[in-house]
């Protein structure tokens, strides 16, 4: 049984990561410094406390589990925080994921698949984003991921270090079988905030402008359900182990869905309405962003079966009226 480290294991993806790795036979080890996981999301394998910043912490860890591969999701994602803390991001995704594969090569652990985003494409409004997309990051979220990138590549050309790349926007939905899910503190993210909305347990969304050109006047977003998501992260694990070369992907739907869309399915879904006003525009807000994912489907043999919105907020509705986490 191979061994994969896991950062951020105790998140949302990572912690679906965890779960799919053990179906496909490979030992998980979440590393993790439960800032905004949950211990009791590791579910799957062992559970290691520790820092990216912390290399002697992350020595430890490679000395001991002595892992194939390292499975890299922990980072700071709020675009919001990362336009206010850029040194806080910068600091923790790129001084810490710098660390992480300083401790990687120094072990020996050379193949490394790596969470990044769309986010590093920056605003390319109403065009399907695709690999070779020009990279202009706005903010130090998107930039923080796309110097980790670049870390990667430095990397492989003076070490070896061999690695796969996603890039994505939304991730959406839960195990179907209900054991992990989405359960951030505060929650940002449309989909469980509208759930929470239908649910009571806050008030309304705002709709931000209904004036924009698409079919309903609401913006459009690419949404990926998260176990489509991690399935394409073990097919990554697999790209490295056949001994095929360091690749970028990008994974979503090349169509996406507007935010009434959105709306409407969860009331379809859940059978109850949707409390909502609409509002102004946001600043920065673009019309359509969404993401293609010709090569990892011709490449990885990717498919997202999981991603209709339908099914994305049924997964995500079944999760919400009873899962969470206490630590």
């Amino acid at each position: 049984m191979k061994t994969i480290l896991v950062t951020g294991g105790a998140g949302y993806i990572g912690s679906h990561a965890c779960k799919a790795l053990a179906q496909a036979g490979y030992l998980p080890v979440t590393y993790d410094n439960l800032i905004t996981g949950w211990q009791d999301a590791v579910q799957f394998g062992p559970f290691e406390h520790g820092d990216l910043l912390d290399r002697d912490r992350l020595d430890e860890v490679f000395a001991k589990h002595k892992p194939d591969a390292v499975m890299h999701f922990a980072a700071l994602s709020q675009v919001g925080d990362a336009m206010r803390q850029p040194g806080v991001y910068w600091s923790n995704n790129v001084t810490g994921s710098l660390t992480l594969i300083e401790a990687a090569v120094a072990a020996g652990c050379l193949d490394f698949v790596f969470s990044s985003t769309c986010a590093t494409y920056g605003e390319h409004d109403n065009v399907v984003l695709d690999e070779s997309t020009a990279q202009y990051p706005l903010n130090a979220y998107g930039a923080s991921k796309r110097a980790i990138e670049d870390i990667l590549k430095n990397f492989e050309a003076a070490h070896g270090l061999r690695h796969v790349i996603f890039r994505y926007f939304n991730v959406a939905g839960a195990d179907p079988e209900g054991e992990v899910g989405e359960f951030h503190r505060p929650e940002t993210h449309l989909i469980p905030l509208m759930l929470d909305a239908i649910d009571g347990k806050r008030d309304g969304l705002t709709v931000f402008g209904t004036d924009y050109d698409t079919p309903d006047g609401t913006c459009i977003r690419d949404y990926v359900h998260v176990c489509d998501l991690v399935n394409a992260h073990i097919l990554g694990l697999g790209w490295l182990e056949q001994g095929k070369g360091s690749r970028v992907f990008n994974l979503g739907t090349g169509s996406g869905f507007s935010v009434l869309e959105v709306i409407e399915q969860s009331r379809s879904v859940t059978n109850r309405p949707v409390p909502y006003t609409v509002g102004p525009r946001r600043a920065g807000d673009c019309t359509k962003l969404v993401s293609g994912s010709v090569r990892a489907e011709n490449e990885l043999g990717w498919k997202p079966k999981r991603s209709t919105l339908e099914t994305m907020i049924a997964d995500a509705w079944r999760w919400h009226q009873n899962g969470h986490y206490e630590k």
